[in-house]
């Protein structure tokens, strides 16, 4: 063992202040890259992880030419006849500047492994950036950033090739322990060698267990406080009457603006596969917006949150303006006032339940703030499980503390992103009923996405159904699922029977592809392209008599609980099972009573079923 330790404790100073300063430098540089989309961004990464990939000589020698008496640092600092070349800070400089890289690329990777609705719903309960970074990205990247920390401490305990350029080697100045090492062994000092680079060792993995441990440690105490309630804890139907209470409604009380005018959006945005074109308004309603996958629906709410911006157009919410291209006004999402409850729920997993709810309140008293929870606890039956964590909830719990968190901010617009695509049939089911009843005495405007039709049929009153980015239609439900003007509305709202259609008179209508005429109730006219039925609102009859009643037989069958779907051809043997004109759905009672029936059986398309429509 060496006599003189100085560089044991030059190495832990030098390493320990240079890890301080990468943390801060770091994790600031990570935090600034992730909001970045300039056009120089590879660049910049580039020069940022330069000193990882370049041998220390040449980080040495950049160094020299930044720090140096000709430098410009260097020369700045003569000023103040100040010079860090061959000192101690030399050594603190070259290890930081090493060190950099592993502390930046680690804490980018942490913060980018952060789901962004997290973040997105943060800014609609009104966090600002600062407030989002500080209680959002910080925590929840806590273990990426420790090992980070850890890594930019090993690293910066090893530095040795850049160091010798800058600091030098001065004995109880700069001589650190892979200096001490070095020279050691040139001096033939070799239990001198070893005893440092043993102590590199002990230190470096150390610190690699310690971080280990501790990270196992962090997460079991995540998971070990309560178990996690299973969805058996959710009320349950039997007989008409729930095993617990299940009013919503009552607690929530908002107080909106006497000068209410609705919604009113009319905005254009262009993205990879299509242009959302839309315009529509809403007033104190649920307005439910129908479409299938990628038709424009998160989009449109993701726009008016505010979460995304518009290239053109506006959007106004009770007289305010919260986007207008004209007028440059684009409020941030935290003062919009509309809360957005996310497909995934993004409930923050290192908050309880009690503090996701009252985030959106940090501007209130605390003692309001404890009320106001207690409020929305009781509101969704579960008082007593505010200490819990989302990852101890079920499904169907999860989805109630975003819902009562979104309200507890008493917004004048709720934004529902497929709230319910993530529970199983019985759960969806539970859970409409308490959102109906909380939408009852909501007395703000509601937008329900959704591409469930049953679903959009039971919550709305008034639909908006898009496709390509448009919305096609805008009307009461019973009007858009009973009279589809266009065929591609028509298959939006579930109907799967289309012919072709020339219209023969008033009251006639030929259906080419199916081979058949057809009378309807209504008067025909010319711009017709189409006729359609529902698949349920086929009947098949024993009476060939009726009115537009028509001998079929079945090509195939497709089996589900509760319904059988049959396929069948007009006036003709099917040649296979794909050989066939309309789907006709009937009750499994219905199919046993028909299934040994001769054919061909005798299928009745009623006129009041009909839909007349217009290609679109």
């Amino acid at each position: 063992m060496p006599v003189n330790l100085s560089p044991l404790w030059i190495s832990l100073k030098t390493a320990g202040i240079a890890t301080i300063a990468t943390f801060f430098i770091g994790t600031a540089a990570a935090y600034w890259m992730l909001g970045y989309r300039g056009r120089w961004k590879s660049l910049i990464e580039g020069i940022l992880i330069c000193p990882l990939i370049l041998p220390p000589t040449v980080v040495g020698f950049l160094l020299l030419l930044l720090f140096g008496k000709n430098g410009p640092i260097g020369q700045l600092m003569q000023q103040f006849d100040f010079t860090i070349i061959f000192t101690w800070y030399a050594a603190v400089v070259t290890a930081t500047v090493v060190s950099f890289p592993l502390m930046y690329k680690t804490a980018l990777g942490a913060f980018e492994q952060i789901d962004s609705s997290l973040l997105q719903v943060a800014r609609t309960l009104g966090a600002s950036q600062r407030r989002i970074f500080f209680q959002i990205l910080l925590p929840l990247a806590v273990p990426g950033l420790v090992a980070g920390i850890t890594l930019a401490f090993a690293r910066a305990l090893g530095e040795f090739g850049a160091t010798l350029m800058l600091a030098g080697n001065i004995p109880g100045q700069t001589q650190t322990m892979p200096m001490a090492i070095y020279f050691a062994v040139e001096a033939g000092e070799m239990n001198e060698a070893w005893f440092w680079a043993i102590s590199i060792i002990t230190f470096s993995i150390s610190g690699i267990v310690f971080v280990n441990l501790w990270q196992r440690g962090y997460e079991q105490k995540k998971h070990l406080t309560h178990p996690r309630l299973l969805e058996a804890n959710e009320p349950v139907n039997r007989g008409g009457k729930r095993t617990e209470p299940a009013h919503l409604g009552h607690w929530i009380k908002l107080q909106l603006p006497t000068t209410q005018t609705g919604l009113l959006v009319d905005i254009e945005k262009q993205l990879s596969n299509f242009k959302l074109d839309t315009a529509f308004t809403a007033q104190q309603e649920t307005l439910g917006i129908l479409g299938g996958s990628g038709s424009g629906k998160s989009m449109t709410l993701r726009c008016i949150a505010g979460v995304d911006t518009p290239e053109i157009g506006r959007i106004v919410l009770n007289g305010r303006s919260l986007f207008d291209s004209d007028q440059n006004i684009n409020l941030p999402s935290y003062k919009r006032n509309v809360s957005l409850v996310f497909q995934n729920y993004a409930l923050f997993p290192h908050m309880t339940v009690a503090q996701n709810i009252a985030f959106g309140l940090h501007d209130l008293p605390k003692f309001i703030r404890r009320q106001r929870v207690s409020q929305q606890l009781a509101g969704v039956q579960m008082q007593g499980l505010g200490d819990r964590y989302p990852h101890q909830l079920s499904g169907g719990q999860q989805q109630r503390v975003a819902l009562a968190r979104a309200l507890a901010t008493e917004p004048e617009l709720l934004l529902l992103d497929e709230p319910f695509s993530a529970l199983d049939t019985y759960l969806r089911s539970q859970m409409e009923r308490q959102l109906l009843e909380t939408l009852a005495t909501y007395s703000g405007i509601t937008l329900f996405v959704t591409h469930n039709l049953e679903e959009a049929y039971r919550i709305c009153e008034q639909l908006m159904v898009m496709s390509g980015g448009k919305a096609i239609a805008y009307d009461s439900k019973h009007q858009i699922f009973e009279h589809p003007k266009t065929v591609r509305i028509a298959q939006l709202t579930g109907c799967k029977n289309f012919s072709r259609a020339v219209v023969q008179g008033a009251n006639l209508v030929t259906a080419t592809d199916w081979g058949i005429t057809l009378g309807a109730i209504e008067a025909l006219e010319d711009r017709f392209t189409d006729v359609g039925i529902r698949a349920h609102q086929i009947s098949i009859t024993i009476d060939p008599d009726l009115d537009n009643t028509y001998p079929c037989w079945l090509a195939a069958t497709s089996e589900t609980p509760h319904r059988m779907t049959l396929f069948l051809k007009f006036n003709g043997i099917p040649a296979g099972g794909q050989d066939y004109h309309v789907q006709a759905e009937v009750f499994k009672e219905k199919w046993n009573d028909i299934k040994d029936r001769p054919f061909p059986w005798y299928v009745r398309l009623d006129p009041d079923r009909l839909i007349l429509m217009i290609d679109g």
